[in-house]
Formats: C-alpha cells, structure tokens, sequence
C-alpha cells in the first residue's frame, strides 16, 4: 500500500501517524450519493489504511461498493481542537470483516466482556471491513491558541 500523502497543516508525517494511532474516537465518514451522508464509524490505522467494520448490507457499505470516494475527519469535539481530515477509497474487504471488528472492540472497549461488544460480535459473520488507503491528509492543531 502507499504511504499517505501529507498535502498540508503544522504535523509532520510522523505526529500525523502517531496522532491517527492512538486517537480512540470515531472517525466521521463521508460517502457518495444522491446526497452526501457522514457516518461515524471506529477505526484503527496501519501507518498507511483506515480500517473500519460494518455490516454487509449497511448504507455505507453499499455506498463504498459503488463509488469508494471517500472524505473523513479524526477530530474531538472538545478543546484543544486538533485533526487529521482528507480523502481517500475505501473498498469493501469482506474476509477481513471478522477480525477487524474483533480488534476495534479491543481498541474501543477493552478486553473485558461487556453488553455492546457481545451483541456485536453475535453478528460478526455478516461484518465486512472498509480499508480507505490512497489517503491524502491535512492536519491541524489550535491548541496553542487555545
């Protein structure tokens, strides 16, 4: 896979990667339609994908399979603002679902058992993974205005 392309903003690549890695909030997704549609969605990144679960027959999912043009956002709602935003394509990886599912409930929740993560692995078997690559990103940082 490539390596994201930094297009612009104060964080080298290596603050953005670093940034993209430990952030645990969702990262918002825009896809193509009749109408754009944002949707959060967990996330994990590998230093060059995005990588998300859902299941088979979800809006995004059906939107991704017909046109992967994808913008996004990894921002807090709360100060200091700070984020990463950009495009990419997304493609629908069904083999991956599964796992990847698997891992962002550890990555989100923990390794301990809870209500959420039991019901969402009750329907692991119809969950595909979003990889988003070919990513283009900017980043930016009012924390030191703040």
């Amino acid at each position: 896979m490539t390596p994201p392309a930094l297009r612009s903003g104060p964080w080298s690549a290596e603050q953005v990667d670093d940034y993209l890695s430990s952030t645990v909030i969702p990262v918002r997704l825009a896809s193509a339609g009749r109408q754009p549609l944002v949707q959060s969605l967990w996330f994990a990144y590998d230093g060059a994908a995005l990588w998300c679960a859902t299941q088979e027959d979800s809006v995004v999912a059906k939107r991704v399979r017909r046109d992967g043009r994808v913008g996004f956002e990894v921002a807090a709602d709360a100060p200091p603002y700070r984020g990463v935003r950009g495009t990419g394509r997304a493609t629908v990886v069904p083999e991956r679902g599964a796992q990847v599912l698997a891992d962002l409930i550890t990555r989100y929740l923990g390794s301990t058992p809870t209500p959420l993560a039991t019901w969402l692995l009750s329907r692991s078997a119809t969950e595909v993974a979003l990889r988003i690559d070919e990513l283009a990103l900017t980043s930016w940082d009012y924390s030191g205005r703040m």
